[in-house]
């Protein structure tokens, strides 16, 4: 506040910015940490600082050996000899709340990683996290008035996340949860955990020998496609977050490997997130929102997420929100990434009473952390150009009536079917399966795949055309729009609707789905339906 007063702030930023991260780790694990949500809230801390705190996302210093050792030793009730035959003199990692060690099991010879817990951190943490609720109800008002929430909440977020990640048999439990979640997944591998060696304060798990994330050149050299790889990377993240609600907070480069079979591998669960079945589908809502370019339902969609304070008029927020959006999507796919949206909103975020939940500053720091991955893999990298196709396949394939409902949204705009969104769908959906075919460990277990994944050369659309034609039979409303569609323009319409065909016809026996949607329709109906099935649906020319 000094250097804005007497007008030379923007010089000594730099150096301020790297005062605060030496000062936040000469205080400890609990500043540390905090510093690394700093990183990441654009609602609380302006851009330059935050740039240079993600500095301790990567740079740790580790505690002695010996302590950790005799750690271990008091946790698992043995002598380090007893359990593991060898044993790495230095640390792999060092984090602000533990460091990680390679071992190999003496009984077995199978390589682990050791996760220990720094020493004594418990009380400091707990000291801590009393200091910073505090001082945080100083900072009632300033919050309330510029984030709409009192700064008490935000500390209560951020100390129940850090006692969770204290806590190393959750951590057991979520590598349990990650395991379960993706044991069908031939392309993502995820380590077991030793549970019989572990405890609250060391955790040993099964070794991953990949190639790091930040080695484009190893893994062009391990035979591995990188359009492949970086599909099944960002399909796995958008699982986490769209399907499972429960995603990896902390995914930076060291802690997602390439496997040499072409695998995308996991550690540290540690900091994961949860959400709901409700934010999920909002989450879901405000993709549709984004591709039918409803800015009123994206404002409104922020509110639904905990964004904003309920009752807060979103009016003043809808201008901002289109020329976010039109100004990142209408330069194309071609030069669309997360990041640009990001920065634009982050000024958003600093110029309105936004607050970010914690469990959605993950999310952002999670997705801009891996697009980085993905840069420095690919530096042309387009996120959406991968993450379109993989929602258009989750859309056109997802048997959840929620998503069958948010997929009719798509398709119509002003009650009009939109023919050509159905072509796009379908073109970018078949365009996923296309890339994920590429990956060697698909080539290798896809006949282990389960269907529920449909990781297979044809894009299985059997569900969505039964459920559309269902549709259209049923709904009054629908059927009414289709008809005016194709009488208005008949020829136009028809033409699309056979591009659509066209893009089926080697995917799917549609006269054989039309049957099966007929049976349990009236008599007359199903007559007119066979017969019209039989006369034209058969015909491959249309």
């Amino acid at each position: 506040m000094y250097d804005f007063l007497v007008g030379r702030d923007e010089e000594v930023v730099p150096f301020r910015a790297r005062q605060l991260r030496n000062l936040l780790c000469n205080l400890g694990p609990s500043f540390i940490k905090a510093g690394q949500v700093l990183a990441n809230r654009p609602d609380i801390i302006r851009e330059d600082y935050m740039n240079e705190l993600c500095i301790l996302q990567d740079d740790v210093p580790p505690f002695a050996n010996q302590v950790a050792f005799q750690i271990i030793e008091e946790e698992l009730g043995q002598p380090l000899e007893a359990i593991f035959s060898k044993i790495s003199s230095e640390t792999i990692a060092a984090a602000s709340l533990g460091q990680v060690y390679r071992a190999t099991l003496r009984a077995t010879g199978e390589d682990v990683a050791i996760k220990v817990q720094r020493p004594e951190i418990e009380p400091i943490i707990y000291r801590d996290l009393f200091l910073f609720r505090n001082l945080a109800s100083f900072l009632n008002g300033i919050s309330l008035q510029k984030l709409g929430c009192n700064a008490e909440l935000i500390v209560d977020e951020f100390g129940e996340k850090l006692l969770e990640e204290l806590d190393y048999t959750l951590e057991a439990r979520n590598i349990e949860d990650f395991l379960e979640n993706f044991k069908d997944d031939p392309t993502v591998k995820i380590p077991r955990v030793y549970k019989n060696l572990s405890g609250s304060r060391v955790l040993v798990m099964e070794w991953i020998d990949g190639i790091r994330c930040t080695d484009p050149q190893a893994i062009k050299d391990a035979g591995i496609d990188m359009d492949g790889f970086l599909t099944v990377g960002v399909s796995a993240a958008l699982r986490q977050l769209l399907e499972f609600g429960l995603f990896h907070g902390d995914p930076h480069p060291g802690n997602i490997f390439a496997m040499h079979d072409g695998r995308i591998a996991y550690v540290d669960f540690g900091n994961v997130a949860v959400l709901s079945q409700q934010n999920k589908q909002i989450l879901i809502d405000a993709v549709v929102h984004a591709v039918n370019e409803d800015y009123a339902e994206m404002a409104n969609d922020f509110t639904r997420l905990g964004f904003l304070a309920k009752g807060t008029d979103v009016s003043p927020i809808i201008p901002a929100l289109e020329a976010i959006w039109q100004n990142s999507a209408g330069k194309g796919l071609a030069d669309f990434n997360f990041r640009s949206v990001t920065g634009q909103f982050n000024k958003l975020v600093y110029n309105f009473p936004i607050r970010i939940p914690e469990r959605f500053s993950l999310v952002i720091r999670s997705l801009l952390t891996q697009e980085g991955i993905c840069f420095t893999l690919k530096p042309d990298f387009k996120f959406l150009e991968v993450a379109y196709p993989y929602v258009a396949k989750r859309l056109l394939t997802d048997p959840n009536p929620a998503l069958r409902e948010r997929l009719i949204q798509v398709l119509f705009k002003d009650g009009v079917f939109q023919w050509k969104r159905l072509e796009n769908l379908i073109t970018l959906a078949k365009e996923n399966v296309a890339k994920m075919s590429s990956n060697p460990a698909l080539k290798v277990k896809r006949v282990e795949s389960s269907r529920s994944l449909q990781i297979q050369n044809k894009l299985d659309l059997t569900d969505t055309i039964k459920d559309g034609a269902r549709l259209f039979l049923f709904d009054e409303g629908i059927r009414r729009q289709l008809i005016l569609a194709l009488t208005e323009d008949s020829k136009l319409h028809i033409e699309e609707l056979a591009d659509v065909y066209r893009l089926l016809e080697d995917e799917i026996d549609i006269p054989s789905v039309a049957i099966e949607v007929v049976r349990d329709l009236p008599n007359v109906v199903r007559d007119l339906m066979l017969s019209w099935s039989n006369s034209v649906l058969s015909d491959r020319s249309l």
